[in-house]
C-alpha cells in the first residue's frame, strides 16, 4: 500500500511548521546580531607598545661553550648557546644572542624569524616566523577539501572563513567590551550555525531540519551547562590567563566558562545534525514505503554507531590536548580522587559530560524531526500498518530485511496464497 501512495514526502504543514520557527529565529539573531555588534572601544587602554614586531633571516650561528650553572640547575642545549647573525628585512645585517634556558628553541642558517625591536633601536630573537608553512599547510587543506567535496568543498571554506569572521569580529570583542560572554556566544553561534550550514548545504528541508535539530540540542547543553557548573561550583578560574582576565579586564569567568562550552558543542552538533538528516532523507528516497517509524528506527541505528565514535573522538581530544597536564599529575603521584577534584581537571569532565549529552540528545531529536518531514505517511494514519508489519516499536526485527528488502515480505504472502 505505500509503495503506490502518492502524497508527497513533506507536508505544506511541516513546512510552515518550520518555516514558523525558523524565520524569527533568523530575525531575532540578526537584531540581536545588530544589537550587540562591537563599536571597538574597550576598557583595555589606547596606550601602544614601543616593541616593534619585524621579520628576518638567520645567515649564521656561532655557538659558544655553555656558561657553569650551579648544582642542581638545569642545564642549557649546547645549541642554543652563542650568536646568530641576522639579516632584518629590509635593514642591516646584526648579530644577535641566541635565546637560551629551558625550552629555549633552536636556530640555523637559512631560518626565516621573528624579531623585536625595542625603542632604544636594539634586536632580540623572538621566535621562528612559520607564515610561509602555514600558507602551505592552508593551501593544501584548501585543494584537499576541493578535490574531495568540489563545490560542496568550496562552500565548506567560505563557511569556515564567515566562522572565523564572526568569531573575531563578534565574538572575541564583544567579551573585551564587557558584554555578556554567554549571550555573545548564544547570539553568536546562533548566527555561525544559520550561516554555515544553509551555506554548505543549501537551502533545503533537510538542512532546515538540521538547524532545528543543532537549536533545540545546544539549548539543552545550555541548561545543562548552566546547571552543572553551579552544581560543581566552577568558576571558570583554572590557570593564569582566566585569573588576569578576572583581575584586569573584570570579565565574567564563569560566562566565559558557558560560552566556551556552548561554541566547542556546536562545532560537533551540526556534524550529528546534519548527518541524521541527511541519513532520513536518503532513506526515504530509497524506500518510499517507509514510514515514520521505520524511518526513526532505521536512522537511529546509524546514529548510535555514530555517536559511539564521536564520544570517543571527544574523549580522545581532550586528553590528546591535556596531555602536558595528565603528565605532571603523574609525576606528582597524587591520588586519582585528588586529581580529578582539581579545577583545571573538573571543568574539563564537566565539559565533556555536558557537551556529550547534548550530543546524545541530538540524534533521537534531529531523527524523529526527519523521520516527520520526510514520511509519506502521517505517523497516525501509519501506525496500524507499522505494528501488523513490525510487532509494535520497540519489538525485535531484522535490521536488514527492513533497511534492503522492503517487498520481500508481500511477495512471500503472495507465494504463500498461491500455495
Amino acid at each position: 500500500m505505500g509503495a503506490n501512495h502518492t502524497h508527497p514526502p513533506s507536508s505544506r504543514r511541516t513546512v510552515m511548521a518550520g518555516l514558523a520557527v525558523l524565520v524569527p529565529l533568523a530575525v531575532v539573531t540578526l537584531a540581536a546580531l545588530l544589537w550587540l555588534w562591537p563599536d571597538g572601544t574597550t576598557d583595555i587602554g589606547t596606550a601602544q607598545s614601543s616593541v616593534q614586531r619585524v621579520t628576518g633571516t638567520v645567515t649564521g650561528i656561532q655557538l659558544k661553550h655553555c656558561p657553569a650553572v650551579p648544582d642542581g640547575a638545569p642545564q642549557p642545549d649546547p645549541a642554543t648557546c652563542g650568536n646568530a647573525v641576522v639579516q632584518v628585512d629590509g635593514g642591516q645585517v646584526v648579530t644577535l644572542r641566541l635565546p637560551s634556558g629551558p625550552g629555549a628553541q633552536r636556530f640555523a642558517a637559512g631560518d626565516d624569524v621573528i624579531l623585536l625591536r625595542g625603542a632604544d633601536g636594539k634586536y632580540q630573537i623572538s621566535d621562528h616566523d612559520r607564515t610561509a608553512p602555514l600558507w602551505v599547510f592552508g593551501a593544501a587543506f584548501a585543494l584537499a577539501v576541493i578535490a574531495f567535496g568540489r563545490w560542496r568543498g568550496v562552500t565548506a571554506l567560505v563557511g569556515l572563513v564567515v566562522t572565523f569572521v564572526l568569531l573575531l569580529t563578534f565574538v572575541i570583542p564583544g567579551i573585551l567590551e564587557g558584554e555578556p560572554p554567554l549571550l555573545v556566544a548564544i547570539v553568536g553561534s546562533s548566527a555561525i550555525m544559520l550561516t554555515v550550514l544553509y551555506l554548505t548545504h543549501g537551502f533545503s528541508l533537510s538542512t532546515s531540519v538540521a538547524v532545528l535539530g543543532t537549536l533545540a540540542s545546544l539549548t539543552l547543553t545550555g541548561v545543562l551547562s548552566y546547571g552543572a557548573l553551579g552544581f560543581a561550583r566552577l568558576n571558570g578560574i583554572t590557570d593564569d590567563s582566566a585569573l588576569a582576565l578576572d583581575m584586569s579586564l573584570k570579565i565574567d569567568t564563569q560566562g566565559l566558562l558557558l560560552a566556551s562550552i556552548i561554541i566547542g558543542a556546536l562545532g560537533v552538533l551540526d556534524d550529528v545534525t546534519v548527518t541524521q538528516a541527511v541519513t532520513v532523507a536518503e532513506l526515504a528516497h530509497a524506500n518510499p514505503s517507509y514510514g515514520f517509524t521505520r524511518l526513526y528506527r532505521a536512522a537511529g541505528r546509524i546514529g548510535r554507531a555514530h555517536i559511539a565514535s564521536v564520544i570517543n573522538t571527544i574523549i580522545l581530544a581532550y586528553a590528546g590536548a591535556s596531555l602536558p597536564l595528565l603528565l605532571l599529575f603523574s609525576i606528582g603521584q597524587e591520588p586519582l580522587g585528588e586529581v580529578l577534584t582539581t579545577p583545571v581537571v573538573a571543568q574539563e569532565i564537566v565539559r565533556s559530560i555536558v557537551g556529550t549529552v547534548g550530543l546524545i540528545a541530538a540524534v533521537p531529536i534531529t531523527t524523529a524531526l526527519a523521520a516527520l518531514t520526510a514520511s509519506r505517511h502521517h505517523p497516525e494514519d501509519h501506525h496500524a500498518e507499522e505494528e501488523a508489519h513490525d510487532g509494535g516499536f520497540f519489538a525485535p526485527h531484522d535490521a536488514q530485511e527492513d533497511l534492503f528488502t522492503p517487498s520481500e515480505r508481500p511477495a512471500r504472502h503472495r507465494r504463500r496464497a498461491r500455495t
